[in-house]
């Protein structure tokens, strides 16, 4: 089955809003409506406060590139002081948020159930989900790589049913590979994607699975991008630092083409 390529955006704690405005404009200057087409779906995902300046810019320009948040909470409203909810990044117009990235697990301590939590919140709400799973150094010294991914894959999804789950994503982001320059090389990501993608199907059939994307993360670069988007379990990236800048990102895109 063909499925159609993400390349999205992690902005990260990156970018004022008026440095926001900037990027969102050069990134949609070079979106090239006469190719690009439906044969590629762009997402970004600025800080909270930039996403609304972003998606007005895209609106304005009647651009198809999407926005979605880096995290969310997964109560509609309450004393939840500091959090953000799924109604407020939906009315925003955000089509998605990341959960579950590793930096949000090992630097404010959330576990499997937090992330189920907020795959459900965003399900329920009509938005998708960016499950993040990944493994440290650690475990794949271990040799505990796949068993310690598709384990966090059936902890994202459980409880959530098959219609919810085919418009979700997966991000493999090796946790040893992101923001270091390390890359897994195209065929240990492979590995790992299909291993994803094997657990989707044992979870859902293969029908479902054969749906959704699974996206790799961990330095994707263009550098790297053509060798990691020829394997058969790769459809698209979630990239950091290379989202930083309009050019680079515009080459990923277009790489998925």
């Amino acid at each position: 089955m063909k499925r159609t390529p993400l390349m999205a955006g992690n902005w990260k704690m990156n970018n004022t809003i008026g440095e926001a405005v900037v990027l969102t404009q050069e990134i949609s200057n070079q979106y090239d409506k006469g190719i690009w087409g439906e044969d590629v779906d762009i997402l970004i995902c600025p800080p909270f406060i930039d996403l609304k300046p972003a998606k007005t810019v895209l609106e304005f320009d009647k651009t198809k590139v999407s926005v979605g948040a880096q995290n969310v909470y997964w109560e509609a409203s309450g004393a939840f002081t500091g959090e953000i909810s799924v109604p407020m990044i939906k009315e925003i117009g955000c089509a998605c948020s990341i959960v579950g990235h590793s930096e949000r697990r090992e630097l404010f301590g959330e576990s499997n159930e937090d992330v189920n939590r907020k795959v459900k919140a965003l399900v329920e709400a009509g938005l998708y989900a960016i499950v993040c799973v990944g493994e440290s150094l650690a475990v794949r010294d271990e040799g505990a790589t796949e068993e310690y991914v598709c384990a966090q894959v059936r902890a994202a999804f459980a409880g959530v049913d098959a219609r919810d789950a085919a418009t979700c994503v997966v991000a493999y982001e090796p946790i040893w590979a992101i923001g270091t320059g390390r890359t897994a090389t195209p065929e240990q990501a492979e590995a790992v994607c299909a291993a994803i993608r094997a657990t989707l199907a044992d979870l859902y059939g293969d029908d479902i699975a054969q749906q959704m994307r699974v996206l790799y993360g961990g330095s994707m670069n263009v550098g790297n991008v053509d060798d990691l988007l020829a394997q058969p379990n790769i459809d698209g990236g979630l990239v950091g630092g290379a989202s930083l800048k309009a050019e680079s990102f515009v080459q990923l895109v277009k790489a998925c083409l």
